[in-house]
């Protein structure tokens, strides 16, 4: 039985046209029959760094008794000139997220995954304290059980205050150690 926080996490590959630009992961949300594929925005479209790739790849299982077998799906970012994903804003302002929505028929008939939902989002009164333990899931530098097609678990901790923007930006920290490609 494999852990279902694992087959929520998705590695994600950016591409401009046919070429590969850069790696990174994310994570399923479901909101009633709607699926989202959840990812940093940075991934979709960074300024700083001129990284706009035009369509992601993700891979996903097919085979709930043989996690080897997998299918590439790809999906545009963009529609008629306009970015399909949509962009987190708080109070603050802009936030490192994007939310970009999966056509489930364009996903294999066998597709296999788990998502998160709604009643898996920390309540906006809930208190995480600094130094809490965080687990952070995903594909640093690609980086994953080639066999079975599943990310790694790296532990982390609340590096400031949860809640409170770091340095007045969208984000707050932890503490762990990670490489490129885990963002999402």
């Amino acid at each position: 039985m494999i852990e279902p926080l694992l087959m929520t996490a998705v590695r994600v590959n950016t591409f401009a046209g046919a070429l590969a630009m850069t790696g990174a992961s994310g994570f399923f949300f479901r909101r009633a029959e709607r699926l989202f594929l959840i990812t940093s925005r940075h991934v979709c479209f960074d300024e700083a760094t001129n990284h706009r790739p035009d369509r992601i790849e993700i891979e996903i299982h097919t085979d709930k008794d043989d996690l080897g077998q997998s299918a590439v799906v790809s999906i545009p970012l963009y529609k008629a000139g306009r970015s399909v994903w949509r962009e987190a804003h708080d109070d603050g302002g802009p936030v490192d997220v994007a939310v970009i929505p999966v056509d489930l028929a364009a996903l294999p008939k066998t597709a296999v995954y788990s998502a998160f939902e709604p009643a898996s989002i920390q309540d906006a009164d809930g208190s995480v304290p600094i130094g809490a333990t965080l687990l952070a899931v995903g594909y640093p530098m690609g980086f994953q059980d080639t066999l079975h097609h599943l990310p790694v678990a790296r532990q982390a901790s609340l590096a400031t205050s949860f809640g409170l923007r770091f340095k007045g930006q969208g984000y707050f920290l932890a503490d762990a150690r990670t490489h490129r490609g885990l963002s999402g």
